[in-house]
């Protein structure tokens, strides 16, 4: 069965998706965007999603380009024409097709909003979490607004290309006094020697995860304490366990730093309590 892809308006093949080439996504990264997990036949954490898309829409002052409820509608009807149960739904909403000019365009310039859906495989990801993944770190060298979760990810995917040429899953980035912000694609957590759980301030310089903020309400759900605050990649290797949330992949164990093992070097049960009950406390929206 071919993948199905909504592009402004309009239900095609995959394959035969477009934009124009004066799209304001592809001219500028003028645009914002969000991944939703897809599981059991579930989108998962959509209201915060959307809310986040309304925030970052806000914030960039692009207009929606059709009201929410129609949204949700079409991002269901892409998981479903798709027939994806595990996965992920990926909308990107963009400032629209205008002639090129680093101005916004004239008033009445349509958002362009495009919507696809793609399956994962669950025992994969299982598989990969029982053995973990190994992390290196970065210089912090990102634009300031790192809170929106715009299209602009040039230094992201330079910094996780880094990480791949070294046999490593994911790029750190570090700031310029040795505390870590978040990941190219990821939030960053560490539990600490007396079980606390620790993860940066939202309030700036990183992007507020919706999955973190799940994962804050299991970590409640399980009796776990949160702390949000910073912490040095010294502090992390020396932490009883690390580990990175996002929509794609929940919550995964991290077991080495720079090369550096994190405690024995394995997933540790922390980690992976947090990913087992993730799916019972997360909102679920059925496809």
């Amino acid at each position: 069965m071919p993948r199905i892809a909504y592009v402004n308006g309009r239900y095609i093949r995959h394959a035969q998706a477009a934009v124009h080439i004066e799209d304001r996504g592809y001219q500028f990264a003028d645009g914002v965007y969000e991944v939703c997990e897809v599981a059991r036949g579930y989108i998962v954490d959509m209201t915060r999603h959307l809310d986040r898309l309304n925030r970052s829409l806000s914030e960039l002052q692009i207009a929606w380009p059709m009201t929410r409820s129609a949204l949700q509608l079409v991002m269901r009807e892409v998981v479903r024409r798709n027939r994806v149960i595990n996965g992920l739904v990926y909308l990107q909403v963009t400032r629209g097709v205008a002639p090129r000019d680093h101005a916004f365009p004239a008033p009445g310039v349509k958002p362009a909003l495009v919507v696809t859906a793609k399956r994962s495989d669950p025992a994969a990801a299982a598989k990969k979490a029982e053995t973990g993944l190994a992390v290196i770190t970065v210089p912090e060298n990102r634009w300031d607004r790192v809170d929106i979760k715009t299209v602009g990810l040039l230094p992201n995917v330079l910094a996780r290309q880094q990480a791949r040429s070294v046999g490593a899953q994911e790029a750190w980035f570090v700031d310029p006094d040795g505390t870590v912000k978040e990941g190219a694609s990821t939030n960053v957590w560490i539990v600490t020697r007396d079980s606390r759980l620790v993860t940066r301030p939202a309030d700036h310089g990183i992007l507020r995860g919706i999955t973190r903020a799940t994962v804050i309400d299991v970590a409640a759900k399980l009796g776990l304490e949160v702390e949000e605050r910073a912490f040095s990649v010294a502090e992390a290797k020396q932490a009883r366990e690390a580990f990175i949330t996002a929509a794609t992949m929940v919550v995964m164990p991290v077991v080495t730093i720079d090369g550096t093992p994190v405690a024995n070097g394995h997933p540790g049960s922390v980690a992976l309590s947090l990913r087992h009950a993730f799916f019972d406390i997360a909102e679920k929206i059925k496809a």
